[in-house]
């Protein structure tokens, strides 16, 4: 949970300073960045169920 908080922490850092500083391409980059993580984060922690089952 503490893990969460500064990563929530980090992306509200983010926006903000896209939205100061007018830098709009950044919010892709990280939601694109973050998604990737989240995909491989899932991807490697669903693999030994998925070998379980054949």
């Amino acid at each position: 949970m503490h893990f969460l908080k500064h990563v929530i922490s980090l992306l509200k850092e983010v926006f903000q300073f896209a939205w100061h500083h007018k830098a709009w391409w950044i919010i892709p980059v990280v939601l694109v960045s973050f998604g990737i993580g989240i995909l491989i984060v899932a991807g490697e922690t669903s693999a030994p169920f998925i070998y379980t089952l054949f």
